[in-house]
């Protein structure tokens, strides 16, 4: 007897642990040191593609499973999963592989799209869900929109929050599209932080500092703000190493000390490394890509912030190109980390999208 993709891996699921869901109290976290998050559900672990996820999840009905992005936990969504349960949805919140509570394998071989994506179809397995609405930010925008295209029969929707979707191979290049204001340089943070060992050094001398900049407004979370900048500078190219070690980065942060300890915190004790192996596998990501749907045929929403340098609204330009129904939002006066800076605008237009789609 053969078996599908699905089964073989629900099977190893069962296989690897008779009850597939157990709270945190039954056996030690893959990150002891890790304490569950505040102003969340309280967290159980999920059996899943060989690791043991940790998983807030709140609220009954059609499940929405929310993926955070870099340098993010769960824990970023804290303010969605109230929200969506509350307007009838079972929010389900994953700290995902190499992150939090999670942790992951130190091999970087083991972080991949494929890999990402075969994660979340494990948890939807183990819980016994066929199919959810997949929203992701940053990295976990581009899983979600994977999900969509590697396993569309596991999706009731896709929502993308500032990350758009990647255009299909063969597809003409979008037709008058705004050219990025970052200027490109070997120090540009995304080549950096592919180089083993290289940003952990830095990212890790000072965590508290390290978040300070990161999880900031203004700055280089600016549109206007940034392309005034000189071509020249750390800003314009983003060499987030050589901002991270000024005394005073740009940028002000906007979240309460309570958030920011807790970021702090967590990666205090789990270091970068196994987060930042996200990066290091990106250049597998067009051949696992490569014979993915070329379509995307699930309800789906772009929500895009105004100030967003790195993912910003007009790199969301064409996806009507392969996605048969999309709907887009922009969130102004918002940069990078949309749903933790603009919560009751996100939150809004999720569950008034949820409400007409998928109720």
């Amino acid at each position: 007897m053969t078996i599908n993709r699905r089964q073989f891996l629900k099977r190893s699921v069962i296989a690897g642990m008779a009850a597939s869901s157990y709270p945190l109290s039954s056996l030690g976290a893959e990150n002891a040191a890790v304490r569950p998050a505040p102003m969340m559900p309280a967290p159980h672990y999920v059996a899943s593609n060989g690791i043991n996820m940790a998983v807030y999840e709140k609220g009954e009905g059609p499940a929405v499973l929310f993926c955070h992005g870099w340098p993010e936990l769960a824990f970023s969504w804290r303010d969605q999963i109230d929200a969506v349960a509350a307007a009838g949805y079972r929010a389900i919140a994953p700290d995902q592989r190499g992150f939090g509570l999670t942790g992951g394998p130190d091999d970087p071989l083991q972080y991949d799209m494929q890999i990402f994506c075969d994660d979340l179809v494990g948890l939807l397995d183990a819980k016994d869900i066929d199919k959810a609405v997949f929203c992701g930010h940053d990295w976990g925008g581009a899983v979600v929109w994977s999900m969509a295209r590697l396993y569309p029969d596991r999706c009731n929707g896709i929502i993308g929050l500032n990350t758009g979707a990647g255009r299909p191979a063969g597809l003409p290049p979008v037709e008058n599209s705004v050219p990025s204001t970052i200027v490109m340089t070997p120090n540009y943070y995304f080549a950096t932080f592919q180089q083993p060992g290289r940003a952990e050094p830095i990212l890790e001398n000072d965590v508290r500092h390290t978040f300070d900049f990161i999880l900031s407004r203004g700055g280089i979370w600016n549109q206007e703000a940034f392309a005034q900048m000189p071509e020249d500078s750390a800003e314009r190219q983003m060499d987030f190493l050589k901002l991270i070690q000024r005394e005073d980065p740009p940028g002000e942060p906007f979240m309460s000390e309570q958030v920011m300890q807790y970021f702090t915190e967590t990666y205090e004790a789990t270091g970068f490394t196994k987060g930042l192996n996200w990066y290091r596998a990106a250049g597998r990501m067009g051949p696992i890509m490569a014979n993915a749907a070329p379509r995307i045929e699930v309800p789906s929403l772009y929500i895009g912030a105004e100030n967003d340098v790195i993912l910003p609204p007009s790199s969301a330009d064409g996806m009507e190109d392969f996605i048969t129904d999309l709907e887009k939002h922009t969130v102004m006066d918002s940069g990078h980390w949309t749903q933790q800076e603009k919560p009751e605008e996100v939150n809004r237009v999720i569950v008034d999208w949820l409400n007409r789609k998928i109720a």
